[in-house]
């Protein structure tokens, strides 16, 4: 049974290498699309693929890359090149793609055969047409990794998608050398990718070894003489954020940031388990359910051990809400708290003595700071804010410092007494003490449009507040007159 690229399997997608076509007063100059994969191989790894060019009518070999085997070694016919392709390939899996040379469009490309006599079948029927064909193994792009665009300094990258990713909304951005350390403390490697100014490279990294040289880095496709591209400040959620969590993901940054982070140990659904961060000298644990957006205050955070499959199997049956879970090294809390940025740009600093979880969730109110506190979480603000623009962030502070237990990039919709502007003609009152759950429950059941007077003194900077302006609707604080 022939699988074409129409009726691809759904964790897989195919991945095309480009042909280039240049063209000279009028004529089109041939290029190959197997010699172009042959040029990119001296440069890193691809993936494994055997191609033929028709003669007389008959599929002739020409460039090969398989792992194993000498670069373009010749085999005995294009029967065993495939048999041999395939045995080594990943998956058991290879495509077959066909073009022809003055044509920079691809013809036919069947996908995901998985027998040998099939796929050379294929090839044997679209050299008939006159059609070069190449003939390479099944990439699977959903198998956690990424794929994406390295284009001078910047890196952009998302999941379950080809490097044509960078075309799409939700694709992560940053400068290469953070992103870079980015994958090789989640994948425990560093890929196999050069930055250069005026060089354009398409790639993926893979957990498993691929390709030809059997390395955790495919090159799909490199150009010269690219210009450069102005890189905006690394920003979340994306794709990526999501695929590992969205708590994870941000104390990454923050981590990478050179801020202090509890070491943390992140246990994903799709990737290795990873571990970031500084030891606090503490012996106990939080265990933190992470969703793959930010959800205040609707999951799990507990003090101690707690089974994290048990949890996400409890919270999450479906798997698709929460992407991981943390364990985080506890810090000796004198004070705990957050701070935000507010859309008049004022830095907002809260918290209260000792842990601040009863605080966040709108149980207690903010206190007064010792001026040292505050001063260091000023200090942990402007290292954050230099790295990524204005930003939200939970603290925790041990009497000596202060750490960083949760990121949010962004300035806040809030003013110093507004949670949401806007104007509106009904207010519900919300009291403060019926808790967050109560607050969602009221959220789902009252009409479009219509506003939150915040009834008790809660922090802005609490997960009442946040999910005030989650939800987007006029909220304020009942001392301020609608």
């Amino acid at each position: 049974m022939t699988r074409s690229s129409s009726r691809q399997a759904a964790h897989r997608l195919p991945i095309e290498v480009a042909a280039v076509t240049y063209r000279s007063e009028g004529k089109a100059i041939m290029h190959h699309k197997d010699a172009i994969l042959d040029s990119l191989a001296e440069r890193g790894n691809v993936a494994q693929f055997v191609a033929f060019r028709p003669s007389n009518g008959n599929p002739r070999q020409s460039n090969s890359r398989i792992a194993g085997h000498e670069p373009n070694q010749l085999f005995l016919d294009p029967f065993e090149a495939i048999e041999t392709l395939l045995a080594a390939s990943a998956d058991q899996s290879v495509n077959v793609r066909s073009y022809l040379p003055s044509d920079p469009r691809s013809r036919e490309f069947v996908y995901g055969l998985v027998s040998a006599r099939e796929a050379f079948d294929t090839v044997r029927r679209l050299t008939g047409e006159g059609l070069h064909t190449i003939v390479n193994e099944t990439v699977d792009v959903s198998d956690g990794g990424v794929s994406g665009v390295l284009q001078g300094q910047t890196l952009e990258f998302s999941p379950d998608d080809t490097p044509r990713c960078v075309e799409k909304p939700g694709t992560a951005s940053m400068p290469f050398e953070k992103g870079m350390a980015l994958f090789e403390l989640v994948y425990g490697f560093r890929p196999d990718l050069d930055a250069a100014a005026g060089e354009r490279t398409e790639f993926s990294i893979h957990p498993r070894p691929m390709g030809w040289k059997q390395t955790h880095t495919l090159l799909w496709e490199h150009e010269e003489g690219v210009p450069e591209v102005s890189h905006t400040s690394i920003g979340w959620p994306n794709n990526f954020s999501r695929m590992i969590g969205d708590k994870a993901f941000g104390l990454v940054i923050a981590h990478l940031a050179g801020a202090r982070v509890p070491h943390t140990l992140a246990i994903p659904r799709r990737v290795r388990p990873f571990a970031f961060g500084r030891s606090t000298g503490d012996l106990e644990v939080w265990t933190r359910t992470c969703p793959t957006e930010q959800q205040p205050g609707l999951y799990t955070t507990v003090k101690g051990w707690v089974d994290p499959f048990t949890l996400m199997q409890k919270e999450d049956p479906k798997g698709d809400r929460i992407a991981s879970v943390l364990s985080q090294q506890a810090v000796a809390a004198g004070y705990s708290g957050a701070a935000i940025a507010t859309a008049d740009g004022e830095l907002v600093i809260e918290g209260v003595k000792g842990e601040g979880d009863d605080f966040m969730t709108g149980k207690v109110q903010p206190t007064d700071l010792p001026p040292s506190v505050r001063a260091d979480i000023e200090n942990l603000n402007r290292r954050l804010t230099l790295a990524l623009g204005p930003v939200r962030f939970e603290w925790v502070h041990d009497g000596r410092t202060a750490w960083c237990v949760q990121l949010h990039q962004g300035r806040s919709v809030s003013t110093s007494r507004v949670i949401v502007s806007g104007t509106t003609e009904e207010w519900l009152d919300f009291d403060v003490s019926r808790g967050l759950p109560a607050l969602r429950k009221l959220l789902s059941e009252i009409p479009p449009g219509t506003g939150i007077l915040v009834q008790g003194e809660v922090g802005l900077t609490s997960h009442i507040a946040d999910v005030l302006r989650k939800e987007g609707r006029p909220a304020r604080l009942a001392s301020v007159e609608a």
